[in-house]
């Protein structure tokens, strides 16, 4: 008997352990609705594996990456006035721009503490002015940003799942329980030249949490007195680290969108010229002269003189012109901009409208260099021609 009451408590122990140990792995992967990433080592994989931009880095400008959910922490029977996410998420947002991807893909310039810096310039302008007078070497200019980096924390649901397992049996017996959250964040990059949306990526992580607990309850005396113990541990994964992991992925997602709609390019990327159609050149060998041999004399009458053959020469035929090369046009599939080069927030030339013809001079990678009816050369995203 005391044989098979161990056994079976084995069994509950070790069935909750079961869960357990399947809640620990989902919290060791990350997941993510865009881009999936399992685990943490994947993502800091993905992100070394990024590769150079073309032209160098792009300067972009942070001022501010704020909570939007308003959510509080939860705390059961307590009116809890902390809120549930990071109100400084700007700075992982800075640090996950400035180490993405083995070659630096961004320049960040401070906009977070715009006025402090300011105030900080003028005070070293005045100071050099005092004691320098007009030789005051004056400060290098601030560098201006071509992009604007927008979005926050968008979102943060508690108790999305929750659940857990447990057996008992005689009093013995095991228990696992476990809690879901997700943290939502928001990315969109915006052109400062243009005011255009460039891009704009929302991505949702999951936040786990779980407890394990083993008891026994045992009733001793004949039934009249009880002895009860529990013990129990319980792992809350870090709201905090989920949000930074969902910035590092939304950063990642963003360079690769870019690179797809043609707002920039990697530095690698193969450049596939497509030269406007020509005729062959047609080669007219030039007539063969022709030679007519005299004829034999023909012996006649002594008063008849024979008139000596005219040498007939042929003329050689005229050379027909080549044929021009003709011209490659496509049409626009939708209203966008001509721009003065293939680089984000560049100087628009021109808008084409759905149907405009334009003349094709050049195509490099996602960008098509082209001639509007107006006569107005300039750079279209090459998805926006058919």
């Amino acid at each position: 008997m005391k044989k098979t009451i161990i056994a079976l408590g084995v069994i509950a122990i070790l069935s909750g352990c079961a869960t357990s140990s399947s809640i620990r792995e989902k919290m060791t992967g990350e997941q993510f609705d865009e881009p999936t990433v399992e685990q943490n080592k994947y993502l800091k994989k993905l992100g070394d594996g990024i590769r150079a931009p073309k032209g160098g880095p792009i300067t972009v400008a942070v001022y501010g990456f704020r909570d939007m959910t308003g959510q509080r922490k939860s705390v059961p029977n307590i009116a809890s006035l902390s809120s549930a996410v990071t109100q400084g998420a700007d700075s992982y947002l800075v640090k996950a721009l400035q180490d993405v991807g083995n070659a630096r893909w961004f320049t960040v310039v401070e906009r977070v503490g715009l006025e402090n810096l300011i105030k900080e310039r003028q005070m070293i302008r005045q100071m050099r002015e005092q004691y320098q007078g007009r030789d005051a070497k004056p400060l290098p200019p601030m560098l201006f940003a071509g992009v604007i980096i927008e979005g926050g924390i968008v979102g943060y649901d508690s108790n999305t799942s929750t659940g857990g397992s447990g057996a008992r049996f005689l009093g013995i017996g095991a228990q696992t329980q476990y809690q879901s959250d997700t943290v939502t964040v928001n990315l969109r990059t915006v052109s400062v030249s243009t005011g255009e949306v460039l891009t704009s990526i929302t991505v949702t992580k999951t936040v786990l949490s779980y407890m394990d607990k083993v008891g026994v309850l045992r009733f001793v005396s004949a039934g009249e007195q009880a002895i009860e113990a529990e013990i129990g541990a319980s792992i809350n994964e870090s709201i905090n680290k989920a949000t930074n992991l969902a910035i590092q992925a939304a950063v990642i997602e963003t360079i690769n969108e870019g690179a797809k709609k043609g707002h920039w390019a990697f530095k690698d990327d193969l450049v596939i010229t497509h030269p406007l159609p020509v005729q062959p050149e047609i080669k007219i060998e030039p007539m063969v002269e022709v030679k007519v041999e005299p004829k034999a004399e023909v012996k006649v009458e002594p008063k008849a003189e024979a008139k000596p053959e005219v040498k007939a020469e042929a003329k050689p035929e005229a050379k027909p012109e080549p044929t021009p090369a003709k011209v490659l046009t496509k049409k626009s599939t939708t209203r966008t901009t001509v721009r003065e080069n293939d680089k984000a927030g560049s100087t628009i030339l021109s808008i084409l409208s759905p149907g405009d013809e334009v003349e094709v001079l050049r195509e490099q990678g996602n960008m098509t260099f082209v001639q509007t009816k107006s006569g107005k050369k300039g750079w279209v995203v090459s998805n926006f021609l058919k």
